[in-house]
């Protein structure tokens, strides 16, 4: 079973010297010699090296205190979850599974093996309390693959202790830089050991071109149309065109996917919507700028983001809907919180959300999520341009962005002029959809458009979250007619889910209320 640490360190260069004096450091009791560790990692990755392109780390590391496997994540300039796993002869299930958007399905192999030579200081208080860890490490890197070379340097490491103050690292390196000790240039050994020990055939040319460092893999060859437009404008330093601006954030959201497919897994906060939103993303950029994207192309990724965006909604809209009924029972006075209604909702969301994350992983894994990743990079590294990608963003944006925005105004009047129920229901349901893929179709435009498609961003995420919060209603009270069905067949009250039930109707009369002057507000400012 793996287990997560938060590695908070920083890295200086070294020469002969040693470690300096740093009893004088603010804080700092005493200095403790721990000896020396010997440590043998060899590090794992592609072929053309696409963990190290994300600055990913994965290593099979003996000696000192926490042999195993460790994979690490960049979180921050010098911060680092590190995910580490019981020693074992192949990489551990788990681990594969955390960089396998990156990996595909290519092989994970020895690249780089370093041996380290680590003489270790702890630094503690008065109280005998670690504040960090200090290590000076002579390391000798010899390169697995290819004809690479070897290399031998020596570094001081400083490591800030669980649950330490990261202040207290200033205060080490203030010390550090007055003995005359700077900061290493590399962001950690690995890079350092590649940089030293690549062949030299490698050397002096660009490892990966730009576009592929979403994922990790050498971009494509690049076809004449794209070329001709979007090509040129990246060339030039930056997006250009329209073609530029779209492909720029599509790209964007590709990078997303890819990023945020091991937080998922690890079940982070949030990732689970975030990565949702990256597809919806994806599929409203298709659609709005279908001038610029042929869609023959772009409609077969779209189902498949469709999909993926349903799978993962599997857990996202439950964990929501579990929230608000939560909250809203938590809102209640004691006494009108009649039957077992806390243990009857824990029941009906464990029950709900039963298997959903070993299932969600198992998509994760699955050939049809791997396909639709190689299939998104396909499309940002040789995109299927239409003619009006080579126009000017001011025309052929705007006019998409324009198009979506008529569309919402539309579908909110439609909504608007009809009675409260069922059918008014769906039509704002449609509105506040509409609003969702113009506001993402604005922030793409954004680049190219500036302060009018960002304000238009802020307009439609105001509409969305008022008619989010009443398609919330909506989708709440239908839960709470489940709930109390559930309740009343086990001869339970079901007072309290009909109390609620009240107070969900209030909420999105209110919203309902709300919207005519939001709308208003909106018209009129977009009308500036």
């Amino acid at each position: 079973m793996a287990e997560t640490k938060r590695e908070i360190e920083r890295k200086y260069e070294s020469d002969d010297s040693g470690l300096p004096d740093l009893t004088g450091v603010a804080g700092v009791a005493a200095v403790l010699d721990k000896g020396v560790a010997e440590l043998d990692a060899t590090y794992y990755d592609t072929a053309d090296e696409r963990l190290a392109a994300a600055s990913l780390t994965l290593r099979r590391r003996t000696g000192g205190s926490d042999a195993g496997w460790h994979l690490k994540f960049p979180v921050a300039p010098g911060v680092r979850d590190e995910i580490r796993a019981p020693l074992s002869d192949t990489v551990p299930h788990v681990l594969a599974g955390l960089v396998r958007s990156r990996v595909r399905d290519a092989e994970l192999v020895p690249v780089v093996r370093l041996r380290s030579a680590r003489d270790v200081r702890d630094l503690v208080d008065a109280e005998g309390r670690l504040l960090a860890e200090v290590s000076v490490d002579a390391v000798r890197a010899d390169r697995l693959a290819g004809r690479g070379g070897s290399a031998q340097w020596t570094e001081i490491e400083v490591e800030l202790a669980d649950g330490g103050d990261p202040a207290f690292l200033d205060q080490v390196e203030k010390r550090l830089r007055k003995a005359g000790v700077r900061p290493s240039g590399s962001a950690s050994k690995l890079a350092r050991a590649l940089a030293e020990t690549e062949p030299k055939r490698k050397k002096g040319r660009a490892r990966r071109e730009e576009n592929g460092k979403g994922n990790g893999k050498r971009s494509g060859k690049r076809n004449g149309r794209r070329a001709k437009t979007a090509g040129e404008g990246r060339a030039s330093g930056g997006p250009v065109t329209a073609g530029d601006h779209v492909l720029a954030y599509l790209r964007a959201q590709r990078d997303a996917l890819v990023e945020l497919d091991p937080a998922v897994r690890r079940d982070l906060p949030d990732s689970v919507h975030r990565m949702r939103v990256a597809t919806r993303r994806t599929r409203g950029a298709f659609r709005s700028y279908a001038k610029v994207l042929d869609r023959a192309v772009t409609d077969p990724i779209g189902e498949e983001l469709k999909w993926l965006a349903g799978e993962l909604g599997v857990d996202r809209d439950q964990e929501v809907l579990t929230e608000r009924l939560t909250a809203a029972l938590d809102a209640l006075p004691r006494p009108l919180v009649t039957g077992p209604v806390r243990n009857r909702l824990r029941t009906w969301s464990r029950a709900r959300g039963s298997g959903s994350r070993r299932r969600l992983t198992a998509v994760l894994d699955g050939g049809r999520y791997l396909a639709l990743l190689d299939a998104l990079d396909r499309l940002v590294d040789d995109p299927p341009l239409l003619p009006a990608a080579a126009g000017e963003p001011s025309k052929v944006i705007a006019k998409a962005v324009r198009k979506d925005f008529g569309q919402v105004a539309a579908l909110v009047e439609e909504a608007l002029g009809q009675q409260p129920g069922p059918e008014r229901d769906l039509a704002l349901h449609e509105a506040r959809k509409k609003a969702k893929r113009t506001r993402y179709s604005a922030e793409a435009a954004a680049p190219a458009l500036g302060e009018p498609a960002v304000d238009l961003v802020r307009l439609m995420k105001s509409l969305q979250g008022l008619l989010g919060d009443h398609q919330d209603s909506v989708m709440t009270r239908e839960a709470l007619r489940d709930l109390a069905a559930q309740a009343h067949a086990a001869g339970e009250s079901a007072f309290t889910y009909g109390l609620l039930y009240g107070h969900e109707e209030r909420r999105a009369e209110l919203a309902e209320a709300a919207l005519p002057e939001a709308w208003a507000t909106i018209g009129a400012a977009m009308a500036v």
